[in-house]
């Protein structure tokens, strides 16, 4: 049976849990769009926030760190990048290369934002059932014109689904690799063609075994429109939705 990842689904009954999903979707949307504007103060406060909430899921914070590691080696190199490239006061140099004081600050807050994002995006995935992203989608854009929603739906709801697949796959490579003393490689540059090629085979190949197993099951657009089921605390999330938003743009 293969284990869970971050994005992995898990069945619970919290608040998060029976929460309708397009109330879920809504304030993701509100606060990733107005978290471009947040100071790091701001950032903090929603990280708390996001502690919270990681604890009612029924999630563990330092298993989710130890599982998104090379997601946060990335942000180093964000880090790194704003830090070289922004011009003002220098604090050191070497080699050519100059850190600036305002480069190091822009630097720290760009790569908080990226991964307050991701926190955020954990939590949705494991407190939200694929099927039920779909629903939501497919809600949202069934207004708009000339928009098929319910072949959008499905497919955002399936590159969801395969974000858990593709966490395994990179995780079992990464195994076989090392089981192959692959860890013993100095070039930073061949370990990543050594997990990244296979990481795309395997992706493609599950991706076409996925289209064959829907076309054999008939699979067509026209589907029973879904059903949501509000928990009641919807107008409480939305509020604390707006609060947190207001929070990045004016504090």
């Amino acid at each position: 049976m293969a284990s869970l990842t971050p994005f992995s689904f898990r069945a619970g009954k919290s608040a998060l849990h029976l929460l309708d999903v397009r109330c879920k979707f809504f304030i993701i949307c509100l606060i990733s769009m107005t978290m471009l504007k947040a100071s790091l103060p701001a950032g903090f406060l929603y990280f708390l926030i996001l502690m919270f909430l990681f604890k009612k899921a029924g999630l563990n914070i330092f298993s989710t760190l130890n599982s998104i590691k090379y997601f946060i080696v990335l942000l180093f190199f964000v880090f790194a990048a704003r830090a070289f490239s922004m011009k003002g006061d220098m604090l050191f140099s070497f080699y050519g290369m100059s850190i600036t004081k305002q480069g190091v600050n822009e630097g720290l807050l760009v790569a908080f934002k990226f991964f307050l994002v991701m926190l955020t995006g954990i939590i949705f995935s494991a407190t939200t059932k694929p099927s039920c992203v779909k629903s939501a989608v497919q809600w949202f854009f069934k207004p708009v014109p000339f928009v098929p929603e319910k072949r959008l739906a499905i497919m955002i709801s399936l590159s969801i689904g395969f974000m858990p697949v593709i966490a395994l796959q990179a995780r079992l490579i990464s195994d076989a690799g090392k089981a192959r003393c692959a860890d013993l490689e100095k070039n930073p540059v061949k370990k990543i063609i050594h997990l990244v090629l296979p990481l795309l085979k395997k992706t493609f190949l599950s991706a076409d075994n996925l289209v064959l197993a829907m076309e054999s099951r008939c699979y067509s657009d026209d589907r029973t429109d879904p059903e949501f089921t509000p928990s009641g605390k919807e107008i409480l999330f939305l509020a604390a939705g707006f609060v947190i938003a207001l929070s990045f743009i004016y504090f």
